[in-house]
């Protein structure tokens, strides 16, 4: 049986990597990042557009050029503005919710609120697991 895939949301990110979660939230994150994390060019630009200290940083650098970075596509766009048009969602959610979708893959996210009305959207918190 095949695993299944995620795509883990810049805030899943930055509490992974700053052991914020809960043990299980932890131990779930290992796993999936341990198959390959995969996450939006827009985790990346808000990820490493974050003003860290240098040594904080490095490991930001370090995390995203393990991870695959999944572009925007004509598929992604066209998602996001059905997405924009029908739920009112924030552009930077709307990409990260049309990539999870067009990849049929969880999205991994603290942020459940912003995320709750988009359908055919599955939502995993790490800090409920």
């Amino acid at each position: 049986m095949e695993q299944p895939k995620y795509l883990i949301d810049t805030n899943a990110v930055i509490d992974y990597l700053g052991k914020k979660l809960p043990a299980v939230g932890m131990d779930f994150m290992n796993n999936v990042i341990n198959a390959v994390p995969n996450v939006s060019v827009v985790t990346k630009i808000e990820v490493l557009g974050f003003n860290a200290p240098n040594e904080h940083y490095q490991l930001l650098v370090g995390f995203m050029s393990d991870a695959t970075v999944l572009g925007l596509t004509d598929n992604i766009v066209d998602t996001t503005i059905n997405i924009r048009k029908k739920h009112k969602a924030k552009l930077p959610d709307a990409i990260i919710a049309a990539t999870a979708q067009v990849h049929g893959y969880a999205l991994i996210s603290n942020n459940e609120k912003d995320f709750a009305n988009i359908g055919g959207l599955e939502i995993v918190n790490p800090m409920k697991l």
